[in-house]
């Protein structure tokens, strides 16, 4: 039987089969009597009003059901992550070449690596500006470009990976440890296949994502850390993993399972998810805290300011005096003789665990029969296929594309 997937739109070939199974029916003659139109839905497994709703499109134009639907309902309200490096390369690209970019522009790039997507013109421009860009007035031209705090950011953490190098050589002066939290689904598989036309596909998905595997785990360039894997089962099927962590799970995992099985005097790099940035008890306020502990704070180091100031006044004041503040897991880390280092935001390119996520889900998904014993089973496999010459690999390709940033991002300042 065909079964459609309720939400998408439907393609030209299944419109024609739905006109031509109910001018069947209507040819023949059933009994007990029913309608053509309800044994036209339960033969496709789709809705009656599908039905009526592709007829009336074609006795009003036959043409109509070669016109392939429109998406219904709203556009999404975000561009999925995987398209951040891809949108951040053409941009500077473009800038580095003095070309004029628009929405548009971005929209066709990516076309032509989805043509199946819809890109929306408000969604991208919302993105954009979440990822660190900004349209601004160039020097030849108006442009889209990075934020100022992103590029000062990069800059930051560069310079600090470039410290540790060893020249000529993926050896570095202290261990370099990159961590990070992933999930995956028990329906998480590849979408298509092949099969023989005339039997069409055999493998059913189901419906859904399936329960889901919250994931935590670290590398350096001799492959994954020992001891240091996590898995555990979400009690949410929605949304990412940042919504089933929590500071005290990751805290647990980082001084029990990570920190013993690191060597000594490391660089751990991690990104800045909310759970990794938890201030210390120590540490001065920020914008976010509570007007109360900004008052204490200033009055505590001796800094004047008036009692009915209102709390956007008093954050005035703190932004000029205040110093960096103090992470948790900076001070965990300190304790045992290592040293955390955030990648700048939106930047999962400098990560060289992202592309090792993507080694053990791939084979997962190539692997899937759509049950929790076999996902269990496929993703320790999965890890096994990340060997050290996998991360010295991806480690490397990481570095060239620090490289580039740095030298793209001199260039940019000394044409400004």
């Amino acid at each position: 039987m065909y079964t459609s997937s309720r939400g998408k739109p439907l393609t030209v070939e299944t419109k024609k089969i739905i006109v031509s199974i109910k001018h069947y029916f209507d040819s023949k003659k059933f009994i007990p009597k029913e309608s053509s139109t309800k044994r036209t839905a339960a033969a496709l497994g789709i809705g009656e009003a599908t039905v009526k709703r592709i007829l009336a499109d074609y006795n009003r134009d036959p043409e109509l059901i070669n016109k392939p639907s429109k998406l219904r309902g709203r556009p999404d309200h975000s561009f999925n992550i995987s398209y951040q490096e891809l949108v951040r390369s053409y941009i500077r690209d473009a800038n580095s070449n003095g070309e004029h970019v628009t929405l548009e522009n971005i929209k066709e790039y990516l076309l032509g690596f989805s043509k199946d997507k819809s890109f929306h013109s408000t969604t991208l421009s919302r993105s954009l500006g979440r990822w660190g860009f900004e349209f601004g007035k160039g020097t030849r031209t108006q442009h889209l470009k990075e934020k100022d705090y992103i590029i000062a950011a990069r800059q930051r953490y560069l310079r600090k990976k470039r410290r540790n190098r060893l020249p000529n050589t993926i050896d570095t002066v202290k261990p370099e440890i990159y961590l990070d939290e992933s999930y995956v689904n028990k329906n998480h598989s590849n979408d298509f296949i092949w099969y023989f036309e005339d039997d069409g596909p055999w493998v059913q998905k189901p419906t859904g994502n399936g329960e889901r595997l919250i994931i935590i785990n670290a590398i350096s360039k001799a492959g994954w850390v020992p001891g240091s894997k996590l898995v555990f089962k979400s009690t949410r099927k929605t949304g990412d993993y940042h919504g089933q962590m929590n500071f005290q799970l990751f805290k647990k995992w980082f001084s029990e399972k990570l920190l013993p099985n690191i060597p000594e005097n490391s660089l751990i790099f991690m990104d800045n998810a909310s759970y990794h940035n938890v201030l210390s008890d120590y540490s001065p306020p920020t914008a976010l805290s509570s007007k109360a502990k900004i008052c204490k704070w200033l009055e505590d180091n001796k800094y004047t300011f008036r009692e009915d100031c209102l709390k956007p006044e008093l954050v005035e004041v703190l932004n000029k005096v205040v110093p960096e503040p103090i992470y948790a897991m900076d001070e965990i880390a300190m304790k045992y003789g290592h040293e955390i280092i955030r990648t700048p935001p939106y930047h999962p390119e400098l990560q060289p665990i992202e592309t090792c996520w993507g080694v053990v889900k791939n084979h997962v998904a190539r692997n899937c029969d759509f049950t929790m014993d076999n996902l269990l089973k496929q993703l320790d496999v999965g890890f096994d296929k990340v060997s050290s010459e996998t991360c010295k690999k991806i480690i490397l390709k990481v570095r060239e594309i620090e490289d580039k940033f740095w030298s793209e991002d001199i260039k940019f300042d000394e044409d400004t």
